[in-house]
């Protein structure tokens, strides 16, 4: 059966690559973003090869303009099958008694509160319906902290605590609950994180082959098409010379 897929975060990077990957398992796509013009370029694109996408521009940490976007979906497309949790950065990797105010209040709206939003305004539908499937994206660095990650790997770690503890409150229904955990994945993550220093950027995939954005929307794709009996609670995926979020073998 089709689904109504919603996904955050989807004008670029795993999120785009999630939107593309349902699109083509023939699902019918809100794709949200801060970029109107970069959504309305991506569902032109996927529009021309038969999917059906709305798009919504609204920044994940503006609460009440995620609602008032949720609140006007037309009535055909409020059964929203999959929520695809994918918005959420990185910004600096400095030591955390040097860290960035702002950088930190950006990370954790962001990837924290964000999350949480969309969560508290979708989910209960999926409640309703008695059917839904929750895919939040979290990290490898929610896993443990690594050099500079500080902040960044504490808000990873709370997606795990978090989908964990959605995980627990919808065991009652038939609504499934899956963590992403990516390792190196090569978009534009450090660029952002780098605050546009692309030499910077590319250092961080020198001598490894990273993963793609397409590789983790495999996984999003197969999690949400599992036996509805099948529940695929957390995956951890890492390139072939990444142990860790720490060890990373370069060659």
């Amino acid at each position: 059966m089709n689904k109504i897929v919603f996904i955050t975060g989807a004008t670029s990077g795993i999120g785009l690559a999630c939107a593309k990957k349902f699109a083509a398992n023939g699902d019918k796509l809100i794709i949200t973003g801060r970029n109107e013009q970069r959504l309305a370029d991506i569902r032109q694109e996927l529009t021309a090869k038969g999917t059906e996408v709305m798009t919504l521009a609204f920044d994940v940490r503006d609460r009440a303009k995620a609602e008032k976007c949720l609140n006007e979906l037309p009535e055909e497309w409020q059964a929203i099958d999959v929520l695809v949790n994918n918005a959420g950065l990185a910004l600096g990797l400095e030591p955390e008694y040097e860290g960035n105010f702002d950088d930190w209040d950006t990370m954790i709206d962001t990837n924290i509160k964000g999350l949480l939003t969309m969560t508290r305004l979708i989910v209960p539908g999926m409640i309703a319906r008695n059917r839904g499937h929750i895919i939040n994206v979290g990290s490898v660095a929610g896993d443990a902290a690594y050099a500079g990650g500080n902040v960044y790997c504490a808000t990873k770690a709370a997606v795990k605590a978090i989908t964990d503890g959605l995980r627990i409150d919808v065991a009652n229904s038939a609504v499934r609950v899956t963590n992403l955990k990516p390792g190196l994945v090569e978009t534009n993550f450090s660029n952002i994180r780098f605050h546009g220093d692309n030499d910077r950027a590319t250092n961080v995939y020198k001598g490894i082959k990273p993963l793609t954005g397409d590789d983790i929307a495999d996984v999003a794709v197969f999690a949400a098409n599992a036996p509805e009996h099948v529940q695929i609670a957390e995956v951890l995926i890492l390139a072939t010379h990444q142990a860790s979020g720490s060890v990373i073998v370069r060659k």
